[in-house]
């Protein structure tokens, strides 16, 4: 039985961190412009329509842009490059927060959901900046490597509303000051363009330096696969699973928050801005210290404990009335989120060639960006309709669901104490 050849040494010849830092910074100004539409979207929408049946409308142009364009922008990332293709999609979201604001100022519902579609399609291709921070690390670092690129989003939580709140203090969020605010998301997604065109070489070529993933030899053909083929590698189907349950478990009642805390259980409205800011920081605060433990223990074993962490933190929202204990259960979903995110992340990068690794996470994008518009509508409808027991339960019944899969037996599945490793045999 000859050995397998061990991972090629660790590309010390690239500016890894450089590039790293750079990166980070292009997920940091992204998360700050994001901000913005989270908040003010909605509002947006409702002011040039006139209509608050439309509440709704918005965001749900905005998920939808972004699905479609994360399955373009991955497929594009494997011919093209990481950075060509990021820089596309930064220019796309400052066109798109630019229109919007020409929108507003017009007082045209049509400009305005143009402009919401750039929006959503840029943020689409933005977020697969992990794939260009998967690439630049061997699989045995490849969590943390990721983590580094995400850990930028915790800056761009606190930059965003650094800006954005003093741009609509004191005034009426209308008119002028949202101009103003969606010119200056435009701003931070232009300094993020400049910080994507200075990652030198493109990640795709320092992840073609290391030895092809499990399971596809050498010699293999220089062609992407197809989705059903990169189905059949071990660990796709569980990471896709647990990647899907745990992202649209974690946008749905993420937004459904607010109206529980507020129209269900009576607090008062400022209540839902720690509630929200306990959930970013379980969500991105501690992103590094998961990357590492993730490459710790293994892929495997961090999706089924951050599946299970969403799970119990969305089942107690059934239960929990206080403020102070919402936030905590709000911070332990973002967290359990972060831990299945970097993980199903890692684990899709370890099981790709360089060249086809983008139409995956693509995919993933896609479906998780889709799934969860559709949850949030029905979780919406069941909290209204019967209250926050069966959303809780529905919720925590779908990130527990991919724990059945990811720990049945099977010839094809490597021990969970490998799978840190996997993708450099």
């Amino acid at each position: 039985m000859t050995s397998s050849p061990q991972p090629p040494p660790y590309p010390q010849s690239f500016p890894i961190v450089r590039n790293t830092l750079l990166l980070s910074g292009c997920m940091a100004v992204n998360g700050a412009g994001i901000s913005l539409s989270a908040a003010v979207a909605t509002i947006t929408f409702v002011l040039v329509t006139g209509v608050d049946g439309l509440l709704g409308l918005g965001p749900a142009i905005f998920l939808t842009s972004a699905a479609g364009s994360a399955w373009v922008g991955g497929k594009a990332m494997d011919r093209w490059g990481r950075i060509p293709v990021l820089a596309v999609g930064f220019m796309t979201g400052i066109a798109g927060n630019l229109l919007t604001g020409l929108g507003v100022h017009l007082n045209s519902a049509a400009v305005v959901v143009v402009g919401l579609l750039g929006v959503g399609a840029g943020n689409g291709i933005i977020n697969l900046t992990r794939t260009a921070g998967g690439d630049m690390y061997p699989p045995e670092r490849r969590a943390r490597g990721i983590s580094y690129v995400l850990f930028g989003a915790v800056f761009g939580a606190i930059l965003g509303p650094s800006v954005f709140i003093p741009l609509f203090s004191g005034r009426e969020i209308a008119g002028t000051a949202l101009v103003l605010a969606w010119c200056a998301s435009a701003g931070f997604l232009f300094f993020g363009l400049l910080l994507a065109l200075s990652v030198r070489p493109d990640p795709k070529r320092i992840a073609e330096t290391f030895a092809p993933p499990s399971g596809i030899e050498d010699d293999a053909p220089a062609v992407a696969a197809s989705l059903h083929t990169m189905f059949a590698r071990p660990g796709v189907i569980g990471a896709l699973l647990a990647a899907l349950a745990s992202f649209s478990v974690m946008v749905s009642v993420m937004n459904l928050t607010g109206r529980l805390v507020v129209t269900d259980l009576g607090h008062a409205a400022e209540s839902v801005f720690p509630i929200v800011a306990a959930h970013i920081v379980g969500m991105f605060a501690l992103v590094v210290v998961v990357g590492d433990i993730i490459d710790r223990i293994g892929r495997r074993p961090a999706l089924v404990a951050g599946l299970l962490v969403v799970a119990l933190s969305s089942l107690s929202l059934a239960w929990l009335q206080g403020v102070a204990v919402i936030a905590f259960a709000l911070f332990a979903l973002g967290l359990g989120w972060i831990f299945a995110f970097v993980a199903a992340s890692a684990e899709l990068v370890d099981r790709t060639r360089p060249f086809e690794r983008g139409k995956l996470l693509g995919f993933n994008d896609l479906c998780s960006s889709l799934l969860s518009a559709a949850l949030a509508l029905i979780g919406g409808y069941l909290l209204s309709r019967y209250g926050p027991g069966v959303l809780a339960g529905l919720s925590a019944a779908i990130a527990l669901a991919p724990i059945l899969w990811i720990l049945r037996p099977s010839r094809n599945s490597a021990a969970p104490e490998a799978l840190g490793t996997l993708g450099s045999r």
